[in-house]
């Protein structure tokens, strides 16, 4: 199957929005945010985020869209503000059906690496994830994301971890 990674256009708000709830019934210990809570977000909110996902300098947010044009998954990436130097890889999501090695989750998350290193001048690039995503774990180490000894309590329930992988590659120009 072919894919197109691409970062979003701020008039596909509501694109955003239906991937982002998707993800979040699919997956709902990978994401900090609750299915009630995002669901709940008035339209203009979803708008306001689109317009500054497309638009905005270091954030962006990149979707990827199968051969028939759906969109089949979802990528952020943001400086994070109280870690100066650093930008933030998140809300990573592929619809099951194109899981696996030929699926476009690697091209989603490289869209989002690029980003990062082109349009910001942080040194250091991360991202966190669930104790209890093996799968997620295992992914993000083959790309080459490797454990930084952070682990910090998952925002949705304190009592699981979330580990704090880094992507050493991030500044000398691979991916």
């Amino acid at each position: 199957m072919h894919y197109v990674v691409r970062r979003i256009a701020a008039e596909e708000w509501r694109e955003l929005r239906e991937i982002t709830l998707e993800a979040l019934r699919d997956s709902p210990t990978a994401f900090s945010l609750s299915y009630a809570d995002t669901a709940a977000r008035p339209d203009d909110g979803w708008q306001r985020q689109a317009v500054a996902e497309a638009t905005g300098e270091e954030s962006a947010t990149f979707a990827v869209r199968d051969e028939d044009g759906a969109w089949v998954g979802v990528a952020g990436v943001e400086p994070i503000p109280h870690v100066p130097g650093t930008v933030h890889v998140h809300g990573v999501y592929v619809a099951p059906a194109h899981r696996g090695s030929a699926g476009p989750a690697a091209d989603l998350v490289w869209a989002a690496v690029r980003h990062a290193r082109d349009h910001t001048d942080a040194r250091w690039l991360t991202l966190g994830v669930n104790e209890s995503n093996v799968r997620a774990l295992a992914f993000y180490r083959r790309l080459g994301f490797e454990d930084t000894g952070k682990v910090i309590p998952y925002v949705r329930d304190p009592a699981e971890k979330v580990h704090i992988l880094g992507y050493p590659g991030f500044r000398n120009g691979s991916h």
